[in-house]
């Protein structure tokens, strides 16, 4: 189990100093691996983002439909795909021309609209294809794109590899890896209003994909899988996967009217399919009733949910189906979570990826809170601050030159765990009961769900309900960087009291003040105990607290609301004799 390390240095009668160290054994080591992998993982296709930027050649038009059709084979010896996509889309200003991002690896052949062929170029990783009419504001038009060739492989987004000896083909495609293996539009500015994929493999074989199973045909040795998806989504979230997978089904859902049961359809390697395997996706059905109790209905319960064996480790959460390297509760967690914060709203730009990474974190944490109870929450927290002030500065909202930076985009200690430690002060400042309405609000509003959103997005709902600015929150949290360090004293002050006064020192000069309130909590004899809040503003701030005994100790957050490090807590000698 974690524990917490204190040095006390014994004063005089009365009186002692405990310097009080954010040090916490963190989790397992395994635990700490899979967190690693999984982090890897999701920016495992970023390595071309530090040259690629939103391309304004994609930016006047909305795409509406993607039928995907796509044919591999994981023997070849090259990670081959041929394919034919026949893309829907509404023009947002007059075209001539449409433009696709696609990688000039991928070989073209043919380009048709209504059974008539168009000119199109290829170069600088574009597909450019001259319409045979000009396309007016607000009318539609449909194109078939017909191609194969090997996808680029410096990325990493279309691999083939083997598992046990059997080819796999599997991909991973965030953040700007879609290309590499499709002509798509792969921004954070529009999603696809839907979906069909169609798989055609050796009939050895079984093709994955997101959204619902429509149907499976084969013909001559080949098997094709066709899967619909009918919510919108960004193209970096659409996989494909293939190999010779068996299936572990189960359900999730409470069996009632209201939260009917739905599929968790698991794609696992013959040689994963495991009985501490199934014991583990066995743990997605209270995870799913954790999330689902505390910020609605999954998402996608119209189709499925499901994990799909890949050859990365960690995860990536592809709508409806998330590809998995292991099978630790926390990162199924933490891919689950991703459905509703990430996928379902997902950040509008690279700079607010803690909309995506935060959430999915702190949602991770709350199963550690709801299954494992309380003082493990308040260990799997120690853990991440811990991480946090390793290093003195570090925002989570990234600059612009940060976002084009794969490593700083997806940073464990600021993206994921200060990312994590913030989404939980937010709840902290706000209170339990106001802090879950406003994040349901906010998956809930009808601009934002199913589309992007941006931080101060998130910030308006939780405005809305807390009833106060949270703009020196965000600025201290979000925006700047660091974290505070604390001197603590408190003093009995006669009888029924104690006076504790608080001061601050920054860790990085971004922040002039983090005013917060603090979670103090005063022991006596035999063990009794008294948490007290106070609103700390300002250096030097003294409060006056009603205390029911003789306090002989103190500690500082004990139950880990805030990120912090290195305080100085002292009990100073009482000011006048307690009396009974």
């Amino acid at each position: 189990m974690p524990h917490k390390l204190y040095f006390v240095i014994k004063m005089k009668k009365n009186s002692f100093i405990v310097l009080l160290l954010v040090g916490f054994l963190g989790f397992s080591q395994s635990d700490t691996l899979d967190f690693d992998r999984m982090v890897e993982a999701e920016m495992k296709s970023a390595s071309s983002v530090q040259n690629l930027r939103v391309n304004p050649n994609t930016l006047h038009y909305d795409v509406t439909h993607h039928e995907l059709r796509f044919t591999v084979n994981p023997d070849n010896t090259t990670p081959f795909i041929s394919g034919v996509v026949t893309t829907t889309f509404r023009a947002l200003s007059n075209m001539t021309t449409v433009t696709f991002d696609m990688a000039t690896a991928l070989v073209v052949s043919s380009v048709t609209m209504n059974n008539t062929s168009l000119t199109f170029n290829q170069s600088n990783y574009e597909l450019n294809i001259t319409l045979p009419t000009p396309l007016t504001t607000g009318n539609t038009a449909t194109v078939t794109i017909t191609y194969a060739g090997a996808p680029p492989q410096a990325e990493a987004a279309f691999t083939r590899a083997t598992h046990a000896g059997i080819p796999v083909i599997y991909t991973l495609s965030e953040p700007f890896g879609a290309r590499d293996w499709w002509p798509c539009k792969q921004d954070l500015n529009d999603k696809i209003d839907s979906f069909d994929i169609y798989i055609t493999c050796p009939s050895a074989y079984i093709g994955v994909s997101n959204g619902l199973l429509q149907s499976t045909n084969t013909t001559g040795g080949n098997t094709t899988r066709h899967y619909r998806h009918n919510y919108p989504i960004p193209a970096y979230l659409i996989s494909l996967n293939v190999t010779n997978y068996v299936t572990y089904n189960i359900q999730a859902g409470l069996g009632t009217i209201q939260n009917p049961f739905f599929p968790i359809n698991n794609y696992l390697y013959p040689e994963g399919n495991t009985a501490t395997v199934q014991t583990a996706i066995n743990q997605t059905v209270p995870v799913m009733n954790v999330f689902e109790e505390k910020f609605g209905f999954y998402p996608y319960r119209n189709e499925q949910y499901g994990h799909v064996q890949f050859g990365w480790g960690g995860g990536m959460e592809h709508t409806t189906m998330s590809s998995m390297g292991g099978w630790s509760r926390s990162l199924i967690a933490h891919e689950l979570a991703h459905q509703w914060f990430g996928d379902k709203i997902t950040c509008g730009t690279w700079r607010d990826i803690w909309l995506n990474e935060g959430f999915a974190e702190y949602l991770a944490g709350l199963v550690v809170e709801s299954l494992d109870g309380a003082s493990n929450f308040v260990s799997w927290k120690a853990s991440k601050i811990n991480n946090i002030t390793s290093a003195t500065n570090g925002a989570l909202y990234l600059s612009e030159a940060e976002a084009l930076n794969v490593n700083r985009i997806f940073s464990s200690r600021l993206t994921y765990n200060k990312g994590s430690m913030v989404v939980h002060m937010l709840r902290w400042v706000m209170g339990d009961a106001n802090f879950y309405q406003a994040v349901r609000n906010y998956l809930n509003d009808s601009n934002l769900a199913y589309g992007y959103a941006l931080t101060p997005d998130l910030k308006g709902h939780l405005e809305a309900v807390h009833g106060a600015s949270l703009n020196e929150f965000f600025n201290d949290w979000v925006y700047m960087q660091g974290y505070p360090t604390y001197t603590i004293t408190a003093q009995n002050w006669g009888a029924g009291q104690a006076k504790i006064t608080v001061s601050q020192t920054q860790s990085d000069p971004s922040v002039t003040y983090f005013e917060m309130p603090l979670e103090i909590r005063l022991s006596g004899a035999g063990g009794v105990t008294q948490d007290v809040v106070v609103n700390h503003n300002t250096n030097g701030q003294q409060f006056i607290v009603s205390v029911h005994f003789v306090v002989t100790d103190v500690t500082f957050d004990p139950n880990k609301h805030i990120i912090y490090k290195n305080n100085v807590v002292t009990l100073g000698a009482e000011s006048f004799q307690w009396e009974q």
